[in-house]
């Protein structure tokens, strides 16, 4: 009797010590439990627009989904607002044109939210989509609505002409780029052709002369100054060179360079069949290369007398970062482009005095 009794005491105590355990672990879990839901609601309520975005995917499948739904809405919207019968009669052009650029900027900001769990390969190619949909909203707009008529109350000043002469500039540099032509026409512009071993300098402040377009071409072994603003630049074929440009307010296209350095400022630059090239660069839209290799990036570096306030007239003096931002056209793999690197810091010029 007395050992079923201690029998049935070990039993109960058993029970007791096992309840225990299953509590504890049970514990444990809810406060797991706990602590992750916490964790998500946290990260919720510290994004700046949890109120007002839309929920994450968490799923590539679902994001490319949405992505591409409003990617054909607003290629739909472009196409009907671009065969608009009569554009100029129409009321509500500017504000479809409006309700475009917003839903662009939605869609850019879709990709910001959900790029922490996207593969790197889908943000690249969506930035991308991103991008040649506000080329095409800039074209669209450009053709359909008109320029001011000229005003004898209100005569256009030199700044509002270059502005104008620049979107013009632009536009054509893209469509040339766009359409795959990745040679350009030397034009019968200003420039510098057909020279070796020489310093060629050239002054574009304070001069009567108004440049628009300006062209350096076939030149082998030469030291090329541009100083001042002006509104596009065209290089070809140039051969172990050193070119150093002041700010240009349209864009700068180059294509077929080889064992050069070159140090640009510029709002959109593109880069074609380049080989074993240095550039340091300040630029506001995100550099292109394309049939390049070896060609390396560094920040701006040029100095010269009155160059800030040529920076600040090109809307320029803000540092963007996009030097290092570098988009290889012909490399859509997730890895890094081989054709393109940040050139090492000890390698480096650090400033150049012109």
């Amino acid at each position: 009797m007395e050992e079923e009794a201690l029998s049935n005491l070990s039993n109960t105590s058993t029970t007791k010590t096992l309840d225990t355990d299953t509590q504890r672990k049970h514990a444990a879990m809810i406060e797991r439990l706990s602590n992750l839901h916490q964790s998500r609601l946290s990260t919720k309520s510290n994004h700046p627009d949890s109120l007002s975005t839309p929920p994450y995917f968490e799923s590539t499948q679902s994001f490319l989904s949405r992505f591409s739904n409003s990617k054909l809405s607003i290629e739909s919207n472009l196409t009907r607002i671009h065969q608009t019968p009569d554009p100029h009669s129409n009321p509500r052009l500017k504000s479809d044109l409006e309700s475009v650029s917003l839903a662009i900027s939605d869609l850019e900001k879709l990709v910001a939210d959900n790029s922490y769990f996207l593969p790197p390969y889908e943000v690249r190619t969506s930035l991308k989509t991103i991008s040649d949909l506000k080329q095409t909203l800039e074209n669209v707009t450009a053709e359909v609505i008109p320029r001011k008529k000229f005003s004898f109350r209100n005569k256009p000043t030199k700044k509002a002409l270059d502005q104008i002469n620049v979107a013009n500039e632009t536009q054509t540099v893209n469509r040339n780029v766009t359409t795959g032509v990745t040679g350009f026409r030397i034009r019968d512009s200003p420039g510098i052709r057909g020279k070796e071993n020489e310093v060629l300098v050239k002054d574009f402040k304070g001069g009567s002369e108004d440049i628009g377009e300006f062209t350096v071409s076939d030149l082998t072994g030469c030291d090329v100054r541009l100083t001042g603003c002006f509104r596009a630049l065209f290089v070809h074929r140039l051969r172990n060179c050193m070119v150093y440009v002041g700010p240009v307010f349209g864009s700068i296209l180059i294509e077929e360079v080889e064992g050069c350095v070159f140090v640009l400022a510029s709002h959109q630059i593109r880069i074609h069949q380049a080989k074993g090239s240095d550039f340091y660069l300040r630029v506001r839209s995100r550099p292109i290369v394309e049939g390049s290799s070896g060609v390396r990036f560094a920040p701006y570096c040029l100095s010269y007398d009155g160059i800030e306030k040529d920076l600040k007239e090109s809307n320029l003096d803000v540092e963007t970062g996009n030097w290092a931002n570098v988009d290889d056209f012909r490399w859509l793999r997730a890895v890094q482009s081989p054709n393109w690197s940040i050139l090492p810091e000890n390698e480096r010029i650090h400033e150049i005095n012109i």
